[in-house]
């Protein structure tokens, strides 16, 4: 059974720690914080929080004592993850899992955060969520379907249903027919090859893998497909999201775009449409204009007839 940590209170506390990339301005933190505070919560920052190490902030010890620290603080209701980009991996050997255990909490952040995601996920079993970083919170670009669908995952005591579709371009691809319900991992596709040998790899044996990807060419795409399915990684796979592939074509990636290339789907139909799993690609989850909150580690229903994805199991404790 997973473990969930409670839904965010009324007037609680976000701690913030930065495992990633460093801040690029110290507005992006001030910020956040004042988001949070004006709807009545408060906010705790990591020591570390404004620490740089070239483009990291601080030494992968101080990294991971602050995370670790955010879980062990009885204040923090929830942990939301300040900065992504690069470097969440260096901290995995100085976090202490058994603290995380030991101190459920919702957990939150993505693109680079997915190596956290994986590694909390294999040695805690913690249901977390894949969504906004703290320094994104209170930018002009985000939307109201990415900030309500945050508060809403954070605070909704049941299921959260059907993922919607992106609202300015509602297709969604299917790839293989079917339907199924199984557990929800993945993240970000680049993080999740980076598991691969590590004890953390991300297993998919029965389970439904969710991936996005941003600013990555097909070729690119091809070659961590090529990876993970080496690696033997889509043995068992139950089912397969994709999400948004934010600037993946050629059209975006080169000044050159000839017909003999690959195009992003053209690699999917390659790779993953001969595993004969249901699977649809088009989903608001992942680096595009809006990015809905989408819980790791529930149970959740693919059904590729339908285009949809449905979050069957509630992904906290009330």
């Amino acid at each position: 059974m997973a473990l969930k940590g409670q839904s965010l209170p009324p007037g609680g506390t976000i701690g913030v720690p930065a495992p990633a990339w460093c801040y690029q301005q110290r507005s992006d933190i001030l910020r956040g914080v004042e988001w949070w505070e004006a709807r009545g919560y408060k906010v705790k920052l990591a020591e570390g929080i404004y620490e740089r190490q070239g483009y990291v902030a601080g030494s992968p010890e101080q990294r991971g004592r602050d995370l670790t620290a955010m879980f062990a603080d009885d204040e923090v209701d929830f942990v939301q993850c300040s900065g992504a980009g690069f470097g969440s991996a260096h901290t995995i050997p100085h976090i202490d899992f058994d603290v995380i255990r030991a101190n459920p909490k919702p957990f939150m952040g993505y693109s680079d955060i997915t190596a956290l995601h994986a590694a909390i996920g294999h040695h805690t079993g913690l249901v977390t969520f894949h969504g906004p970083i703290f320094d994104e919170v209170n930018q002009h670009y985000v939307t109201e379907l990415t900030s309500d669908s945050m508060m809403r995952a954070l605070t909704h005591p049941g299921p959260l249903g059907r993922v919607p579709n992106i609202p300015e371009d509602p297709y969604v691809r299917a790839f293989n027919g079917g339907k199924v319900t199984a557990r929800l991992v993945g993240g970000c596709l680049w993080l999740l090859g980076q598991t691969i040998g590590t004890p953390w790899q991300i297993d998919l044996r029965g389970n439904i893998l969710f991936f996005e990807e941003v600013a990555a060419p097909p070729w690119y795409i091809d070659g961590l497909l090529t990876q993970m399915e080496q690696a033997g990684m889509f043995e068992g796979v139950a089912g397969i999201v994709i999400g948004e592939m934010t600037n993946c074509d050629w059209s975006v990636n080169s000044s050159h775009n000839w017909p003999g290339h690959l195009s992003t789907e053209d690699v999917f139909e390659m790779h993953l449409e001969p595993l004969g799993v249901p699977m649809i690609y088009g989903l608001p989850l992942g680096h595009g204009k809006h990015l809905w909150t989408l819980p790791l580690g529930v149970t959740a229903t693919l059904d590729a007839d339908e285009r949809s994805l449905t979050i069957d199991e509630p992904a906290l404790e009330a």
